[in-house]
């Protein structure tokens, strides 16, 4: 009972046939550096701690045994095979070709990248440093790489095993496929070659309004209906069309520089402004506001529950304007000019917000992204050739690319995060472009004559392409928004030729 009592006291638990005589501490003096060095590779105890505690046995006389004050443990050093822990690799069941794959991915999961080194049925031979090699020590501090485990590893666990990264990667996606061929095309005869001019626009009602010569005719494209709604008279001829958001109203803009608003379903004029000198290429509705580009190098603001002509002028451009796009929250307007200007207003101002003077050619090409609020996109004429993108907010060109060749119209889809672009010389080709990476999913050529006028559907699949060669080709380009799988090549329905009027 005493030398229990003695042993509580002390705060120690030992068996009942060792004292605390026996527990003894050695401090071993260090060896010096030279000497150190040269027997690393022969002492086996050369790595322990210059404090051991010796002498642990239940008899003061008996011969005193060495060893680290510490145990930290490696997997990779363990010698899990001597106790069995180790699996022998089972025979592969006919059809189960994957098992094996499977096991080893299993076990680096569990216990590490390093336990499929030394249960590879290789042996020593797929391992520098196996578990049985005399210079690796088993007892031994363990640094582990802390590189971040990227959410996209292969790995649940985030290891990496390249040695099974091959056989659990899963196969690239597939490109979508976009047809090369259009599968209509109407004759649309003195579709104008002109540059600066905006005659061809889709409406969220499915018409097609395109303005040849002096008249407007419009294509249901439903049943494939076209109408005829104006003729502007020999004294004038048609610069651009543009419908409201909700499709009912359709504005004109003419070469004597009036501005027109048709009803589309009654085919009745509704309102004429006044204001601009000379033709008004360029027409964009906002939700209430009608803005018309002139080569007057004015962009007049149109209302019409008002009275007069206009409610505001922009003066900013020193060459005609040939783009105007509103910002999908009506916030912003982008107005391009041949001046090489992009500029960008908001209602609450009379000078432009923004000037931003990178192109070297004229802007037509305008487009604001339907996915991130001001993110806008522009395209720079034969001189420029590039594509540029902006940020609104602060200004600041995000991002550019060199498309060799005219830049003439840019649409954002609203399906995916895409852009199309049509070009003049020397290709007059249509390209479909991925955003941010700005990789290429798809080329198109079939126009004679540069790409000038552009359109999309109101499901946002469909584009339509007008060019100087007179005839407007449709293009299944995007996939729908409820599946966005590969479009089907409906190629076949090109043979079939129709006519605009």
């Amino acid at each position: 009972m005493e030398s229990v009592t003695q042993r509580r006291k002390s705060g120690i638990n030992l068996p009942s046939t060792m004292s605390e005589t026996s527990l003894r501490l050695d401090a071993f003096s260090s060896p010096p550096r030279s000497k150190r060095t040269n027997n690393l590779a022969s002492s086996p105890m050369s790595n322990r701690s210059p404090r051991t505690i010796s002498n642990l046995s239940s008899s003061p006389s008996s011969k005193s045994a060495s060893c680290s004050d510490r145990f930290i443990p490696c997997r990779s050093s363990s010698r899990l095979h001597t106790f069995g822990l180790v699996e022998k690799a089972s025979p592969v069941k006919e059809g189960g070709g994957n098992n094996d794959a499977y096991s080893r991915l299993l076990k680096s999961e569990l216990f590490g990248a390093d336990f499929g080194c030394f249960s590879s049925p290789a042996g020593s031979k797929g391992c520098a440093n196996s578990p049985m090699s005399p210079s690796k020590n088993m007892l031994r501090f363990k640094t582990e790489n802390s590189g971040p485990n990227s959410p996209y590893s292969s790995s649940v666990l985030g290891h990496t095993d390249t040695s099974l990264s091959n056989e659990v990667s899963t196969p690239p996606k597939p490109p979508r496929k976009v047809p090369k061929t259009p599968h209509k095309v109407l004759d649309a005869p003195s579709l104008q070659d002109d540059f600066y001019l905006n005659l061809v626009d889709w409406s969220s009602q499915n018409v097609l309004a395109v303005g040849l010569g002096t008249c407007v005719y419009l294509w249901t494209a439903s049943n494939s209906r076209v109408t005829k709604l104006c003729d502007l008279g020999p004294t004038d001829s048609v610069c651009s069309v543009q419908w409201t958001r909700e499709g009912s109203y359709i504005s004109i803009g003419t070469s004597l520089g009036k501005v027109q608003v048709w009803d589309g379903t009654q085919c009745k004029k509704v309102r004429t402004f006044g204001g601009h000198q000379t033709r008004a290429g360029v027409l964009a509705w906002s939700s209430r506001i009608l803005s018309s580009g002139s080569r007057d190098r004015n962009i007049l603001q149109h209302d019409v529950r008002v009275p007069s002509d206009f409610v505001s002028k922009f003066v900013g451009h020193k060459s005609e304007v040939c783009g105007l796009k509103w910002s999908h929250d009506d916030r912003e307007l982008a107005s391009g000019g041949n001046d090489n200007q992009l500029l960008v207003w908001n209602q609450r101002s009379q000078q432009p917000v923004l000037k931003l003077t990178e192109h070297t050619a004229a802007v037509k090409a305008i487009t604001w992204s339907p996915h991130q609020c001001g993110l806008l996109a522009s395209g720079g004429g034969t001189a420029d050739r590039c594509i540029r993108f902006w940020n609104t907010t602060n200004g600041n060109q995000l991002n550019h690319i060199d498309t060799g060749s005219q830049v003439c119209n840019l649409a954002w889809s609203k399906n995916v995060n895409e852009i199309v672009s049509t070009h003049g010389y020397s290709q007059n080709q249509i390209m479909v472009w991925k955003y941010p990476s700005m990789s290429k999913v798809a080329t198109l050529t079939g126009h004679s004559l540069r790409v000038l006028y552009l359109a999309m559907s109101p499901d946002g699949q469909t584009i339509v392409t007008g060019a100087g060669d007179e005839t407007l080709r449709f293009w299944n380009v995007f996939p729908s928004v409820k599946t966005p799988a590969a479009v089907k090549d409906t190629g076949v329905w090109s043979l079939g030729r129709t006519h605009i009027r």
